[in-house]
């Protein structure tokens, strides 16, 4: 009996894969303690749906009612009423991927707008649709300059400032692939530029910088960072979002060849769902992962929208493939697209300027109180900044959670606070919080 799409393995290729590993059963290779394991009976007791609603609603108002001040690669900004009342219909999200393209025009002409705002913003000309966060892009990002020629090495050098969990994602990515992620210094808040030149060498495939950093930096020496990448024949990423990139030169224009990041507009702050960003150069539009959107024209001459390029291990043969994306976040992608244009050029020039003044006039009124230096880099700030406390971080974090604050520890002596639009309404009652708990 052969395989088929849906049960590939014969009973004799499962045998002879068992064999190899040196197992004899299946159910050997999955590790599941006793605790956890199912044994046929879910033990829960049934309950009426009022009574499941009560019980949820008081389970839910046990959780602590906090104003956040937290960021780190996760930011709150609010989400006009529009771009529920579109994402919403059914036609978009109820719609999987968008394989028909005479049924699907609207969605695919939104997501086509979705990439045009990022090539706008990125100063690059190629743009996808789209990744799962920034972390995953800036991993693809390393796979694409390993598939490519203009790069030779095996070492991704990335900033010390460069937050674990995304470091993580990208060495998981990498793994089996002959590259090595190396971590380089930073200074004052910024990569430093003598650690990346002594660093840099002709092992390097890829150096990878953030602006706004994860400290909230804006990283000022982008064109050199590349100009140092280029060369040692290197590729050079860079991290950003799509509200700082309304105001801060396009990274295309300053030597990037790939831009990732998170999209933070169209969906609330959830820690964890989100939309990655990424674009490129020309030259490397058939290395791009996942999909593109692009026009054409119907067999009546007229405009019309159709994926135009699918490198996912689903749309072609997998060794063929340069991912193995499994969604393209397409309805996030157009919630963030409605987003966008709610906002309008002008629009989120505004929003991207409050969150350089906000952050400002924070830092300046924690900075009056005794104890706190705030913000200890001497850079441009934005949405968020770190700040150095005499009394022990921790301490600190615990107090400001009894007065109804959250804000993140990010070293024994530094606090770093993020406000946005979302907040801004509370930045007095916190500052006198921070000022009663450091008195």
């Amino acid at each position: 009996m052969s395989g088929s799409p849906y049960a590939p393995n014969t009973e004799t290729d499962t045998s002879e894969m068992l064999d190899a590993v040196g197992v004899s059963d299946v159910e050997e290779l999955f590790d599941i303690p006793e605790p956890v394991r199912f044994d046929g009976e879910f033990d829960i007791e049934s309950r009426s749906e009022p009574a499941v609603l009560n019980m949820v609603s008081d389970m839910l108002g046990n959780n602590d009612d906090l104003t956040e001040f937290l960021g780190r690669g996760y930011y709150d900004h609010y989400v006009p009423s529009v771009v529920d009342r579109l994402s919403l219909r059914s036609e978009f999200l109820t719609s999987y991927t968008q394989y028909q393209p005479e049924v699907t025009q609207g969605f695919l002409q939104a997501l086509f707008e979705y990439q045009s705002i990022l090539v706008e913003l990125t100063g690059l000309p190629v743009a996808n649709a789209s990744m799962y966060d920034a972390a995953s892009g800036l991993a693809e990002a390393a796979l694409l300059a390993s598939r490519i020629r203009d790069a030779d090495g095996t070492d991704v050098l990335v900033p010390e400032y460069v937050r674990e969990e995304r470091v993580s994602v990208l060495e998981n990515y990498v793994a089996g692939h002959d590259i090595h992620v190396k971590r380089v210094g930073t200074a004052d808040g910024t990569l430093d530029i003598d650690a990346l030149t002594a660093a840099v060498d002709e092992d390097t495939l890829m150096v990878y910088a953030e602006s706004p950093t994860t400290r909230g930096t804006i990283e000022e020496h982008l064109a050199e960072i590349g100009e140092i990448a280029h060369e040692n024949d290197a590729m050079f990423t860079v991290a950003s979002d799509p509200v700082a990139m309304s105001i801060l030169e396009a990274p295309g224009d300053l030597g990037a060849d790939v831009v990732v990041g998170d999209a933070v507009l169209g969906m609330p702050n959830a820690y964890g769902m989100g939309l990655g960003i990424f674009a490129t150069r020309d030259d490397y539009l058939r290395h791009v992962p996942g999909r593109l959107i692009g026009i054409g024209e119907d067999q009546d001459g007229k405009r019309a929208f159709t994926l135009t390029l699918q490198t996912r291990e689903q749309h072609i043969r997998r060794e063929r493939a340069t991912s193995n994306i499994c969604t393209n976040q397409a309805w996030v992608a157009l919630r963030t697209a409605i987003h966008a244009a709610s906002l309008g050029p002008d629009g989120l020039v505004d929003l991207a300027e409050q969150m350089v003044e906000l952050p400002r006039d924070l830092a300046a009124q924690l900075d009056a109180l005794p104890g706190i230096e705030a913000p200890i880099h001497d850079r441009h700030h934005f949405r968020e900044f770190v700040a150095r406390t005499e009394a022990p971080a921790s301490e600190i974090v615990a107090a400001l959670e009894d007065e109804g604050f959250a804000v993140q520890a990010v070293d024994d002596h530094e606090l770093q606070f993020t406000v946005t639009e979302t907040n801004e309404h509370a930045v007095d009652d916190l500052i006198a919080a921070v000022e009663e708990v450091v008195a």
